[in-house]
């Protein structure tokens, strides 16, 4: 077992520069920059100056020029040099390229982001003034909180619901449970968390559970106690829109797997030795029907800490890895959008394994060393 999750591991060195390198070049040639975006506001504000300066009588083009110095361009402020119909003066385009990195081949860059991303050095944000693990560091708790609570409710609630409908398959039970999770699966999450907020987050009705953020403004001065209770209680309305769609999949799926393996020979063979239904379905059943579960946890864990979460951090004014990305991608904030898409790149391949490891542990039957 320890050769092949030492193979695993050095598997995830090429796989990491694989995404990386595609992506990398992908966006890299994509058009809208942050350079094309900073040219286009810069234009933008010169055809402003221009158009306020023939209103007032003004060239307000002419005191452009106090706002770029030798050191660059002042955060903030438009520091256009209008040229009439020439556009931009090339020094102040050079200059923009520098800042952002931009002055350097493509192959230059590319080799600097590889070397950086060896020792997890992200660098710092284009937008944001700040580093990126920085940014990340301050984000995470909120996406861990989210994507770990809302997985953990799924699974709890849905490998034994679904066990359940295989053991009473076609019963009123089944019937009402399958209705139930389809139409949590039919609610779009972000609708339903507007409707959360509308009743129970002082909308326009009941007022019980707290918006913004994991923690109070004053939690710092609560007991233990009372800061566990204060941090559920800002998770409450956000963790029940993510996972209000989330049981269907999972419940069927398990469903399904136990109603395979229940009318299988060997199940037949355990009744006719006299084990009694409960015995069989834990000791022979799940161990073969979990197998496909456990499969597919990456992706639902990956699913809910990242993706699944952009939404639902902007409607309850939670600030996460998400939305973090999302504006990144939004803002062409490069550094940001590579060290997100590493960051759990590294997470999913790792997970991998973990559910993979988790294969013996359910069934030690599986012995991966012996595949050839």
């Amino acid at each position: 077992m320890a050769a092949y999750i030492l193979r695993r591991l050095l598997l995830i060195i090429p796989t990491l520069w694989a995404i990386i390198t595609i992506n990398f070049f992908i966006v890299q040639i994509a058009p809208g920059g942050p350079v094309d975006q900073a040219i286009a506001a810069m234009q933008g504000g010169m055809d402003e100056d221009m158009t306020l300066g023939r209103i007032t009588g003004n060239s307000r083009g002419d005191t452009a020029n106090q706002r770029f110095d030798a050191g660059g361009l002042h955060r903030g402020e438009n520091a256009t040099a209008y040229r009439g119909a020439r556009g931009l003066d090339p020094e102040i385009i050079a200059e923009i390229e520098k800042r952002y990195g931009f002055d350097k081949p493509i192959g230059v860059r590319y080799l600097q982001m590889l070397k950086n991303y060896a020792t997890f050095n992200f660098g710092d944000s284009l937008f944001r003034g700040r580093s990126v693990l920085g940014l990340i560091a301050e984000r995470l708790p909120v996406s861990v909180s989210l994507g770990l609570w809302s997985t953990l409710i799924i699974y709890l609630v849905s490998i034994p619901l679904g066990i359940r409908k295989a053991v009473k398959n076609g019963s009123r039970f089944d019937l009402w449970t399958s209705t139930a999770v389809i139409l949590g699966n039919a609610i779009p999450s972000f609708l339903f968390a507007v409707l959360l907020v509308v009743l129970f987050a002082g909308g326009s009705f009941l007022k019980i559970f707290p918006l913004r953020g994991l923690f109070s403004v004053d939690a710092a001065g609560f007991s233990l106690g009372g800061k566990i209770l204060d941090y559920f209680r800002h998770l409450v309305l956000p963790i029940f829109a993510m996972v209000i769609g989330g049981f269907a999949s999972l419940t069927m799926l398990t469903k399904n797997s136990f109603l395979d393996e229940i009318h299988k020979q060997y199940v037949m063979t355990a009744r006719a030795k006299g084990l009694t239904e409960k015995a069989i379905l834990l000791k022979h059943v799940f161990r073969n029907a979990m197998l496909i579960v456990i499969s597919g946890f990456p992706a639902v864990f990956i699913s809910m800490f990242f993706t699944g979460s952009v939404l639902i951090e902007v409607i309850f004014s939670l600030e996460g890895l998400g939305l973090l990305g999302f504006e990144a991608t939004m803002q062409r904030d490069y550094p940001v959008i590579f060290a997100t898409l590493y960051i759990f790149t590294l997470l999913g391949l790792l997970l991998s394994l973990v559910s993979d490891l988790m294969y013996t542990v359910i069934d030690p039957r599986i012995d991966f060393e012996a595949r050839r």
